[in-house]
């Protein structure tokens, strides 16, 4: 038990705490996390809880000036700490020039995140030297809005920053800290340093990545078909050529030369200002009489703490008209962290679906001896966007 703590007769713990710059005891239980001290106890309201995961964001508080998650915080951790919520910021300079700059910019609507948000970009407004809206970007991505599309919230960040420096007010706090979500302060290349030569891409391949040979039981498993308009044994043949592959699938990145059954590379995916790459290795399986094959793989996105394990098993099978194709896939997956939240298995499969069907489309262009594409990262957010239209269209002509 830490220093200054005491235990009550109902074997609640006995809280010092400053809180607004007051100090306070309060009691708490062993395992109640500081925003349910802060909204019950004290009735800090403005201290939103969301998905009490450390995701989203809403319960960002200060602790001991820092930006951290209220909801993923043993109140009994915090003996003798300085807590500012934002309701301790009701008189901050910088926090007023915020608000004013969210109005001016749209930077709001429902308001749940604004709390969060405010604190957040408080930390970015005295640490960044100058307006950057990448490093903006970076800093607040682990704050998530479901109103706004960040647009408006960053071009407020952006402004005030802009502001304070022509009035000659430079950052305050400082400048070696990495930036990152909240919570991403433990180096290890999880965050992008405030020095204008750290790339953010520089992301070392994990290490210590699961057995790939052991068993493999997928959290989520569907079903994807590609159509082909070349033969099976053209299609089974540019198979075997991973770097024709990745070349035509969306996102994917090779990172070293691939060997007969292994291959090191990742995944790019942006969602919003959310944006991650997969990185790891997988090992390669193929079955010439059957035409079939397997893929198994691990990867783990430094950047965000999600990973992910998964298998394909492919087989090639005859089209319906004479020398055309079908590439039928079997996709098996877990993934953990973060990103999780946004990979419900029905919205995977219907992305799934789309980016399948531009696969498809680079191979045919690939067979055809047409020009290669490009890799492109890959947009979730646009095909679902795709996605909506078409759902749209096809709810109207039922109607």
């Amino acid at each position: 038990m830490s220093a200054g703590l005491a235990q009550t007769p109902t074997g609640r713990m006995a809280l010092p705490l400053t809180v607004n710059g007051r100090a306070v005891h309060v009691e708490a239980e062993p395992r109640q996390h500081l925003g349910d001290v802060l909204r019950d106890t004290l009735t800090l309201t403005g201290t939103h809880l969301g998905c009490e995961h450390g995701v989203c964001g809403a319960c960002t508080i200060l602790l001991d000036s820092e930006p951290a998650r209220a909801c993923l915080t043993f109140a009994g951790a915090c003996a003798g700490a300085s807590v500012t919520t934002i309701e301790g910021l009701d008189s901050d300079a910088i926090t007023g020039e915020l608000r004013a700059a969210f109005n001016r910019e749209h930077a709001l609507q429902c308001g749940y995140c604004t709390p969060g948000m405010l604190v957040a970009a408080r930390d970015l407004v005295l640490r960044i030297p100058e307006a950057d809206e990448r490093r903006v970007r970076i800093g607040l991505s682990g704050n998530l809005c479901r109103c706004t599309g960040y647009a408006g919230i960053v071009r407020a960040v952006l402004s005030v920053i802009a502001e304070r420096r022509a009035r000659g007010l430079g950052p305050e706090l400082q400048t070696d800290r990495p930036l990152g979500p909240v919570g991403a302060r433990c180096g290890q290349g999880s965050a992008v340093a405030l020095h204008p030569q750290v790339a953010v891409a520089a992301v070392a391949a994990p290490t210590g990545t699961p057995d790939l040979a052991g068993p493999f039981e997928p959290a989520n498993r569907f079903e994807q078909v590609v159509a082909l308009s070349f033969p099976p044994q053209a299609v089974f043949g540019l198979l075997a050529d991973i770097e024709a592959i990745a070349a035509c699938l969306p996102g994917a990145v090779l990172t070293a030369r691939p060997a007969d059954d292994t291959v090191e590379g990742g995944l790019q995916v942006r969602i919003g200002p959310i944006a991650a790459t997969f990185r790891g290795r997988a090992i390669i399986a193929r079955d010439e009489a059957a035409m079939s094959g397997h893929v198994r793989g691990v990867g783990r996105d430094a950047g965000g703490r999600s990973s992910t394990e998964g298998e394909i098993r492919y087989r090639v099978v005859p089209g319906g008209t004479p020398d055309t194709a079908r590439l039928i896939l079997d996709v098996g997956y877990t993934l953990t962290g973060p990103l999780a939240q946004f990979g419900r298995p029905g919205l995977v499969r219907d992305l799934a679906g789309r980016i399948a069907g531009q696969f498809g489309e680079n191979l045919d262009a690939r067979l055809a001896g047409r020009s290669a594409p490009a890799p492109a990262p890959l947009n979730p957010l646009r095909l679902l966007l795709g996605l909506v239209r078409a759902r749209v269209a096809a709810w109207l002509g039922r109607s």
